[in-house]
């Protein structure tokens, strides 16, 4: 077995066994931590990212801009799914989209969430 316990399995290893606390690191946290409303919000793009499908539109628009007909093609999914996934993703401003004529464009709304979606996904094949 590794040095890391897998979190199934009860370890008293992973527990203080003294109360101890290191005020001048917790000080140092303290006025560095985010308030509710950036951890709300934070918290809320990872879960909408919490669904695989979401996750394939993100990976397919940080290669390439797509509308919606695209999107549906590659995925195998019906356009209004689709929609649906995308109308999500843009409300967290994930996303971004620009018309032309009578074609949506999907991207990426910026670096920092291709920056995102990189390290996660690099974390994930890491890990694999």
């Amino acid at each position: 077995m590794t040095q890391t316990t897998r979190s199934s399995e009860r370890s008293k290893d992973d527990v203080c066994e003294v109360k101890y606390v290191n005020e001048a690191q917790v000080k140092l946290v303290q006025e560095q931590m985010i308030g509710d409303e950036v951890a709300f919000q934070l918290a809320e793009t990872f879960k909408i990212l919490s669904d695989s499908t979401r996750v394939k539109i993100l990976y397919a628009l940080s290669k390439a801009e797509l509308c919606v007909c695209d999107l549906s093609s590659l995925l195998g999914m019906r356009d209004s799914t689709v929609s649906h996934h995308l109308r999500l993703l843009r409300a967290l401003q994930l996303v971004k989209y620009r018309k032309e004529g009578r074609i949506v464009y999907y991207s990426l709304d910026d670096g920092h969430i291709e920056k995102l979606f990189e390290q996660g996904l690099e974390h994930v094949q890491e890990s694999a």
